[in-house]
């Protein structure tokens, strides 16, 4: 049974009623973000029940030791993690003298969160009666500015219904905090200082090792019935790691008194004295006002939906699932800043650690190519080239030479950060998916530039790669790649994975054509690459040896590429005769007997066919997914978009719709039993490429837009918008007809089921 506490509703994540056992997980269904900074939705009140607390600044993290049980070479010397930041929405209350605590309570009602996504303001409102017979409604809502990306705000409403009230809120900023997989249960934050002025509070404190300082602030207005009561606050306490400051307030039954705070992060990435930055930060804010702030909240993230929203007509919990998937990849990462990257839990949790994964090549760049401006997907590539040297370094700790790159399975700064063996040395096909991103940048923006000027660099780096990681094989007189662990993790040290030797053939290959063009038609740039790596024909012609003679596995039996040598000695049992109390086998069964049975965590093979489609044919693509997906169990969150596009692609729209709704509704519906965790942010992205490339049949080939527009039967339409080459074209899909639109002064020539289709400006073609 999945969970379906959360209410279906077109534009906002409501949960009714207080369940302590869900709390954990709506912390993170109802996180906030603003692209430099995110939180869980953790009360701002003190909460004795089981909770997470989570609070994290875009770019900041902490090589925590490597926790192996034996050292082997290669290893990375930490893992990095996503680091809890101190906490700044804490605020303690104190009513009639009992402390607020709704695990507490003797009755909690009328409980409702409300995360409005058109707006990204969080609400939280309930009544409660305390131990001490005193009931109150509370009203809070919060969100972290889009516009002044350092700072978040909280207002915060507390009425008496059945007595007068004596009201004391605390305001708190802690540096306090640790993460909750921390491996040594160590602390990661050292405070250097408190201070406070008037209604605001300072704490700085410095990140061991990494040293990142960061000003934690507040600043609080104490409210009575919508009135500034302007008082300082009547006691301030301060440790060495925190700050607390009392407000007192007499409320009279049915009055609201509220508390006001400004609060937030200004970090060492972005000022030389963050304590004279937060000052600055706040008088910002206080200049535009809380009311302003919200306005200017509601503004930002309407121009954002302006683009990047996708609408179903008559599919309630569809539209619920697209909404929330575009919202939560905003509210992580919105390409102002160069040196971040798109973490698979973004703001909402810590698990996996790291901020940087193929998911950002493979799943997020072609949403953010179609629903920002080109600069901001070539930001997520020029994040790749700025750590060429890196990627040479943790090749040269493997003992590749040469400017041979291998780019990190998990990184914060370039450096492999991510400690498991299997996952570490062997998964080696995230280097391909880098390489795809540059040319799948290039096929859909037509931007050449960024080739010669870093992406060919790059290129080069990740074919010395693959050449020196194939072995010749007298036995198959061809060149294998032994010892690797593909997409599906539940294989390691698999021989010949057919995914990663087609990448690894394919990776080659583009670098030479790359090469040749770069030679002839960008001489200066050709000639100042070939100076800084030191290429000759010679070594290219050993690259293209390998390239030509690369063994794919393959069965004649089923007429399809095997995922990898032995595949077939497997017993070969599908998912569907596999009783259902097994599942998900990653909790049921131990690793050994995952890795000898057949079944397959996410696109595998298919993933080859998904990101190479017009290398094989739709009979050779129909062949492969009979085969592969009985086999799926679908238990990564980067699984079922893929399989979803794909049967889209063969005509099978219940199949699609139902990949879609297990894509768009994850975390939602907490598939994985594991949201309490985080939401899985990267895979949001594929949900994205589902509708647009699943069901809209999106494609680019030869400099044009294509589509294949099909609709699921539960749905009476839907539209989403690209902006292709600074072109914005809206495609809206009926159960009979598609439409298109053009926004813009110059006309586009698309393609619809092979047809060319022109579309003018301002006008609406119907096909």
């Amino acid at each position: 049974m999945n969970q379906d506490y959360i209410k279906p509703d077109n534009w906002s994540i409501i949960e009714e009623g207080f369940d302590a056992e869900q709390v954990k997980s709506s912390e993170s269904l109802f996180s906030i973000g603003n692209g430099a900074m995110g939180q869980r939705a953790n009360f701002e009140e003190f909460y004795s029940g089981d909770t997470f607390q989570g609070s994290y600044i875009g770019g900041i993290y902490y090589p925590d030791k490597t926790k192996v049980g034996w050292w082997k070479n290669g290893y990375p010397e930490y893992f990095a993690k996503v680091l809890n930041a101190p906490n700044w929405i804490g605020i303690n209350i104190e009513i009639n003298g009992e402390n607020l605590d709704l695990a507490a309570c003797k009755e909690v009602k009328k409980f409702r969160r409300e995360l409005n996504m058109k707006e990204g303001i969080y609400y939280r409102s309930f009544e409660a009666t305390l131990q001490n017979g005193t009931e109150i409604s509370v009203n809070v809502q919060r969100f972290l500015s889009l516009d002044l990306d350092e700072v978040g705000a909280i207002n915060y409403e507390i009425t008496p219904l059945n007595m007068d009230a004596k009201i004391v809120f605390k305001p708190y900023v802690d540096a306090g905090v640790h993460n909750e997989d921390a491996n040594w249960e160590e602390k990661f934050w050292e405070p250097l200082e408190v201070t406070n002025f008037g209604n605001e509070a300072f704490v700085t404190a410095r990140t061991f090792k990494t040293h990142f300082t960061a000003t934690t602030f507040m600043q609080n207005n104490l409210m009575l019935n919508g009135k500034n009561q302007n008082g300082s606050p009547s006691n301030v306490a301060t440790s060495k790691e925190k700050i607390e400051f009392t407000y007192e307030v007499m409320v009279a039954t049915g009055e609201t008194a509220a508390l006001q705070k400004l609060g937030g992060y200004t970090v060492s990435m972005n000022h030389e004295n963050t304590l004279l930055a937060a000052k600055n930060v706040i008088k910002d804010a206080l200049k535009v006002g809380y009311v302003n702030l919200l306005l200017e909240q509601i503004n930002q993230w309407g121009k954002i939906w302006e683009m990047s929203d996708i609408t179903i007509d008559g599919d309630v919990k569809a539209q619920q699932g697209i909404r929330f998937n575009i919202f939560q990849l905003n509210q992580t990462y919105l390409g102002k800043d160069f040196r971040l990257n798109i973490g698979p839990k973004g703001f909402t949790g810590e698990k996996y650690g790291g901020s940087t994964y193929w998911d950002t090549e493979a799943y997020c760049i072609p949403f953010y190519m179609a629903t920002k401006d080109q600069q901001v997907a070539r930001n997520l590539l020029a994040y790749r080239y700025n750590q060429l040297d890196k990627a040479i370094e943790n090749a040269g700790k493997l003992g590749f030479k040469n400017g041979a790159a291998l780019y990190p399975m998990v990184t914060m700064n370039g450096e492999e950060c991510h400690n498991e063996w299997e996952i570490t040395f062997e998964e080696i096909h995230r280097n391909g998916a880098i390489a795809f991103a540059i040319f799948n940048y290039y096929r859909f923006t037509g931007d050449y530039s960024y080739i010669p000027e870093k992406g060919l660099e790059v290129l080069i780096g990740i074919a010395r790669f693959w050449h020196q990681r194939a072995t010749y094989s007298t036995h198959r007189n061809q060149f294998v790649i032994l010892g690797v662990t593909g997409p599906n993790e539940y294989e390691n040290n698999v021989n010949n994975n057919f995914y990663t030797n087609y990448l690894a053939k394919w990776c080659i290959d583009y670098a030479i054509e790359q090469i040749n063009k770069v030679a002839k038609e960008f001489g200066n740039d050709y000639a100042r690459i070939m100076n800084k790596v030191n290429l000759d024909e010679a070594e290219i012609s050993h690259w293209k040896k390998v390239a030509d003679n690369m063994y794919f596995p393959y069965s004649e039996e089923h007429d399809i590429y095997l995922q990898q040598d032995g595949f077939l000695d497997k017993e070969l049992v599908k998912v569907h005769d596999l009783d259902k109390s097994q599942r998900p086998i990653n909790q049921k069964w131990s690793w050994d007997r995952i890795l000898r049975s057949p079944y397959i965590k996410q696109a595998d093979t298919l993933q080859g066919f998904y990101f190479f489609e017009d290398h094989f044919t739709k009979d050779q693509l129909e062949k492969h997914f009979d085969f592969y997906e009985p086999f799926t169990v679908h238990e990564s969150s980067l699984s079922p978009c893929v399989h979803s596009i794909q049967a889209a692609t063969l005509g099978r729209m219940e199949q699609a719709y139902t990949f879609y709704l297990r894509t768009s509704r994850l975390d939602l519906d907490d598939y994985n039993k594991e949201v309490e965790e985080g939401l899985h942010i990267t895979s949001m992205a594929g949900t994205w490429m589902s509708i647009v490339e699943g069901f809209g049949g999106m494609r680019v080939k030869n400099d044009a837009l294509h589509f294949e527009p099909r609709i699921p039967t539960e749905w009476d339409a839907y539209s989403f918008k690209i902006n292709f080459r600074n072109q914005i074209l809206k495609v809206s899909v009926h159960q009979k007809e598609t439409k298109f639109s053009l926004e813009g002064d110059k006309e586009l020539t698309v393609f619809v089921n092979g047809k060319a289709v022109l579309v003018e400006p301002n006008s609406l073609v119907t096909v």
